[in-house]
């Protein structure tokens, strides 16, 4: 029977063979535009969310705690009548203090791999050139376990900061624009007033220019002697194994130490929201394109129905019934939108292809970008997905109409 409403109802398309054409030709097209910017939409968003995962931390320990300390006049009269302005907070020296045992509990967790890091503000001086850049003290074997900074590195090499504790890792941008090579001697100073010498022994370039011309690299000793912070750090760096467990793992961490830890989703919330926002707009467009199909398959299926209300009440007067009747106008529906899919994916595939092979450069970058486009099965499954729904959907109604068909009053010409 199956057989027989297929084959039927292929006979009626085949009956008006333009519109059908016509309607074949929309869910092709829908499809393929569908698939080839959804792909190109979603490449873009899974590169964003790389270099957001990738080149920054998952987990950040800070100095600093999600609810201030309170200072010791508010907690020697927490109910004074008095009010005392203008107090003065505590002197303190910012760090996290006993950071060694911190790691060492950390690096106990699986999953899990920790570095420590003292960041300040440096100002580096060369041949009469001053730039202001942020000083990264790092240990070379740690940090490169949870930083993406190696297959960066195009001169030297960031190991080199363990057998050179005088050297400086900086970006190409910043040694282009203050003349800066390979063994050559910087002065840096600190917001402390100390001054040090250190040989450039590394260059890196990351594609972000404000990264590239305002970073630097220098050994965490080093840089604890010129920040004036013996001993100190003020930053934890953490990779995970699953980034998307970030959330939950810097909750239970800062349980455990009581500094404040901010995961990358909580320090990308905003970028996060716009995402899902850009997301819901670009499956909303480019659904509209299958909905505009499914009118055309809407417009031959119901012509369809108009035009066979004779041989309808036939079919119902010879033993088919209403929903054998049902299904031969569906099946008009799935032979459209299974060959407008088989057709539409080729068409799409030709398209990000051809996106592919699109090249540009941005103002005042030399790197060459190109479109990324998501290849997963996932897509290709929407797509198709979405265009049967739209072509399914639009055939029900005339199938519905056709079913409800009464043969008595179409064969006697009763309306």
């Amino acid at each position: 029977m199956i057989r027989l409403l297929v084959a039927m109802a292929a006979r009626h398309l085949l009956s008006r063979r333009r519109q059908s054409v016509v309607s074949l030709l929309g869910v092709v097209l829908g499809v393929s535009f569908f698939l080839a910017i959804s792909a190109m939409m979603r490449g873009s968003e899974l590169d964003i969310m790389h270099r957001l995962v990738d080149n920054a931390p998952h987990v950040t320990i800070e100095d600093d705690y999600r609810t201030p300390t309170r200072q010791p006049v508010a907690q020697m009269f927490p109910e004074a009548l008095v009010q005392l302005h203008h107090v003065v907070p505590q002197t303190e020296t910012r760090g996290i203090r006993g950071y060694p045992r911190i790691l060492d509990d950390l690096r106990r967790m699986p999953g899990l791999q920790a570095s420590a890091l003292l960041g300040g503000q440096a100002l580096v001086s060369f041949a009469g050139k001053d730039r202001a850049v942020g000083l990264n003290g790092i240990v070379a074997s740690e940090y490169v376990r949870v930083s993406t900074i190696r297959r960066y590195m195009v001169r030297g090499s960031l190991d080199e900061l363990e057998t050179n504790p005088n050297g400086i890792v900086v970006g190409d941008e910043l040694a282009r624009l203050m003349s800066l090579t390979m063994n050559d001697n910087v002065n840096v100073a600190s917001t402390t007033g100390q001054v040090r010498t250190f040989k450039v022994i590394g260059l890196f370039h990351t594609g972000r220019s404000d990264f590239d011309a305002g970073q630097a690299f220098v050994a965490l000793k080093r840089a604890q002697s010129l920040l004036d912070r013996p001993n100190r750090i003020n930053t934890i760096v953490i990779r995970l194994v699953d980034p998307d467990a970030a959330l939950a793992e810097a909750a239970r961490i800062e349980q455990r130490v009581r500094y404040k830890t901010v995961s990358w989703q909580e320090r990308s919330e905003d970028l996060m929201s716009a995402l899902t926002i850009r997301r819901i707009i670009m499956y909303a467009v480019v659904g509209a394109v299958l909905v505009v199909a499914a009118f055309g398959i809407y417009n031959v299926i119901s012509t369809v129905v108009l035009e066979k209300q004779r041989d309808i009440a036939i079919l119902r007067a010879m033993g088919f019934e209403a929903r054998d009747i049902e299904r031969m106008f569906l099946a008009q529906g799935a032979i459209i939108g299974a060959i407008g899919n088989v057709f539409g994916i080729a068409l799409g595939c030709g398209l990000m292809a051809g996106l592919m092979r699109v090249h540009f450069r941005f103002p005042g970058s030399s790197d060459v970008s190109y479109l990324v486009l998501d290849w997963s099965a996932f897509q290709f499954a929407l797509a198709s997905g979405v265009a049967m729904f739209a072509a399914m959907t639009a055939s029900y109604l005339p199938a519905r109409r056709a079913a409800k068909v009464e043969p008595v009053d179409v064969l006697r010409g009763g309306t």
